[in-house]
């Protein structure tokens, strides 16, 4: 019986004894950073949209169009070359031709496109 005394008395001193401490106090031996308060401030970076569909196209002139489409449909980037390096077409508005410096120009869906390229008329394209 003076066991499960004493258990509880220990158990009760314990947890009291750790009342009214403070926190200890944390040493930074680091020189403050002179750009905190820019960095805390700077706007949020945007992340690019996510990639809505992949699809390989066969035009006109029997040639391949590879053509990423993102989400938000103002974006797209095209390949002549399933390896090359891809361009990048832009639309300041969801419905608007999406273009490129050089003379590209693409509007269309995943399903068909009509794509014009530098020195090439404007040819429709399906997948």
């Amino acid at each position: 019986m003076k066991h499960p005394l004493l258990l509880v008395a220990a158990t009760a001193a314990f947890a009291l004894s750790a009342c009214g401490q403070q926190q200890p106090d944390e040493l930074d031996t680091r020189a403050p950073d002179p750009l905190a308060s820019q960095l805390a401030n700077r706007p949020k970076a945007e992340l690019p949209p996510p990639v809505k569909a992949s699809v390989t196209f066969r035009c006109k002139d029997n040639s391949l169009a590879y053509v990423d489409f993102f989400e938000g449909d103002t974006q797209a980037n095209f390949r002549a070359d399933q390896n090359a390096v891809p361009t990048r077409l832009k639309a300041p508005a969801t419905g608007e031709p999406l273009v490129a410096e050089g003379g590209y120009k693409l509007t269309g869906t995943p399903k068909s496109i009509t794509l014009t390229q530098p020195g090439k008329p404007a040819q429709s394209c399906t997948a």
